[in-house]
């Protein structure tokens, strides 16, 4: 499809425990690889941009990285203004995350950004194969990792969308992205006039 020249912005915020692996996400999916140099460093606030083509058009994704951690919680809520789409993300190596997904996360989107899309993301998915992350699994909860099964029926329980990636190997990464712009760009906005 030809490029019509238009361009339309949309902000997604990623929201999720901390940890759960949500900078790592955003950084793969903004430099097109898993950022090898990046140690854990809670993160407080962050926001990036990053254009996509689309429908012959240019999507603008302002995309906003949000802390997990309680202590950060009054600072969080300022990412939900004006939010189009809300990533609601937990880890599959750590079973609370998905239980804090319909404690907590839903709960806040809902109140906090009432009108924006919200999507369920599963990051990690990569320990579900890996021997010695299924290993700490099992001796802190004495289970594997979270399966397909679960988050699914986690996201059909709260009425979204489900899907699951993993920074680390950069696998469905862009899947997400393209499914949050497929929620908030209609197909007829790049028509031409």
């Amino acid at each position: 499809m030809a490029d019509t020249g238009l361009r339309v912005e949309r902000k997604i915020v990623v929201v999720g425990d901390g940890a759960c692996g949500k900078t790592c996400l955003l950084r793969t999916f903004h430099d097109g690889q898993f950022p090898e140099d990046l140690k854990y460093i809670p993160t407080v606030f962050d926001v990036c941009v990053k254009s996509i083509e689309y429908n012959g058009g240019t999507v603008e994704l302002g995309l906003w990285d949000t802390a997990g951690q309680e202590d950060y919680d009054r600072l969080r809520i300022m990412a939900y203004p004006d939010a189009d789409v809300v990533l609601v993300c937990f880890s599959v190596d750590v079973i609370d995350s998905l239980t804090n997904v319909f404690e907590k996360w839903l709960p806040e989107v809902r109140e906090m950004a009432s009108r924006a899309q919200v999507m369920l993301v599963a990051l990690k998915i990569d320990l579900r194969t890996d021997p010695v992350a299924n290993e700490h699994i099992e001796r802190m909860y004495q289970r594997g990792p979270l399966t397909f099964e679960e988050g699914k029926h986690m996201a059909r329980a709260m009425g979204i969308p489900y899907i699951e990636c993993s920074a680390i190997k950069n696998q469905h990464i862009n899947d997400v992205f393209l499914q949050a712009v497929n929620m908030v760009v209609d197909e007829n906005e790049f028509a031409p006039e």
